[in-house]
């Protein structure tokens, strides 16, 4: 099984000094934000691209892609009522695309539940149809790079849409493409009735990416929810992909946050065998 970090986690370290903290803690791949390198990915160079993909490789870090797609940017929205929003939306998706392709990763987690949430007026039927013809319009750019797009539900603290991975897998049927997918967080899963592993086993057949956190928004091992079955389901259902330590309170500091997290996934990793 295969540990990566969110490079935010690390605020306001240099990445190399990032990089190299988050491979001598244990963990081989690295997950960004854009923000953290430019709050608007059309600044982000060519040059500055190239030099972020080789501080990751040059740490031992598979660069895996891109989170918080939609965070900190102004003008974009995936269920807006407006075709010109949604036309914007859709090459910026292009372009983040771009990114990740640049940096060497190849999965896109749309979560950005700021950019995303229903606005009055507009049904949840109308902003899942909004939302499907805004990753359409994308995926011609997704398959050109080589990413998938891995569709993020969320809880109710953080917004009004997608709030269940069976609304997740409505929204990927819509858009029908393998370059449209399923992310699945845990803090996140830990908000539905359905227990967190029948979720997990319902939607094997989807899933793209992995999140691993706690419902108390810090890392794995560091409040109630056990990993040991989570990771046993994982295996159950031979799942590939990256378990991506993803968390929010930052509280406990950067160095207790990236190895505390990862000690406690390998020691959990340890007792299923």
């Amino acid at each position: 099984m295969k540990f990566a970090i969110c490079n935010e986690t690390f605020q306001d370290w240099p990445f190399e000094k990032a990089f190299a903290f988050a491979r001598e803690c244990g963990y081989t791949g690295i997950e960004y934000a854009p923000f953290t390198i430019n709050k608007n990915v059309y600044d982000i160079s060519p040059a500055k691209r190239a030099e972020v993909r080789r501080q990751a490789e040059d740490a031992g870090l598979e660069p895996i892609g891109l989170h918080w797609l939609l965070a900190f940017t102004e003008g974009y929205y995936l269920t807006s009522p407006d075709a010109e929003v949604r036309q914007r939306t859709s090459d910026y998706l292009g372009e983040l695309a771009r990114l990740c392709r640049d940096l060497g990763g190849y999965i896109l987690v749309l979560g950005s539940p700021h950019q995303r949430n229903l606005l009055p007026g507009v049904t949840l039927d109308e902003a899942l149809g909004h939302a499907a013809a805004v990753i359409k319009a994308a995926v011609p750019e997704f398959q050109a790079c080589g990413v998938t797009l891995a569709v993020e539900p969320l809880g109710p603290e953080e917004g009004d849409f997608l709030l269940t991975a069976d609304l997740g897998v409505q929204l990927i049927e819509m858009v029908d493409s393998p370059n449209c997918r399923l992310h699945l967080d845990v803090k996140a899963m830990s908000s539905e009735e359905k227990p967190i592993l029948d979720i997990i086993r319902d939607n094997a057949a989807y899933m793209e990416h992995f999140h691993a956190n706690d419902a108390n928004r810090r890392g794995p091992g560091m409040g109630e929810i056990d990993f040991v079955p989570i990771l046993q389901v994982l295996k159950e259902i031979n799942y590939q992909g990256w378990v991506s330590v993803e968390v929010f309170d930052y509280d406990p500091g950067v160095e207790a946050l990236a190895r505390d997290s990862v000690d406690y996934l390998r020691a959990c990793l340890a007792q299923i065998g």
